[in-house]
């Protein structure tokens, strides 16, 4: 038990402003496709897409950007790394 009286240990994170993060990640060279297919996942975790959350992220801007960077296969890729995180099925 913990000191709030709670078993669990979930913890819950909220990114501010995931679409410029998603966006200058992409922008920079240093980061590689699963540091932006984690940002893609709390974005789609943040939007709605699972959580019902109001943030909207434009999500062909962020996925012209990552085309633009790499390719088409690489979008999907990172699309299906995303899911998995938020499905539990990858852990960061």
């Amino acid at each position: 038990m913990n000191d709030l009286g709670r078993t669990d240990r979930s913890v819950s994170v909220e990114m501010v402003d995931v679409e410029e993060r998603i966006l200058r990640e992409i922008a920079d060279p240093r980061m590689k496709r699963r540091d932006v297919a984690l940002t893609y996942a709390f974005g789609v975790r943040q939007t709605g897409a699972v959580y019902g959350t109001t943030e909207q992220i434009d999500w062909p801007k962020v996925n012209r950007a990552i085309i633009d960077r790499w390719s088409l296969s690489a979008l999907k890729w990172i699309k299906e790394e995303a899911w998995a995180y938020v499905e539990g099925r990858r852990e960061p």
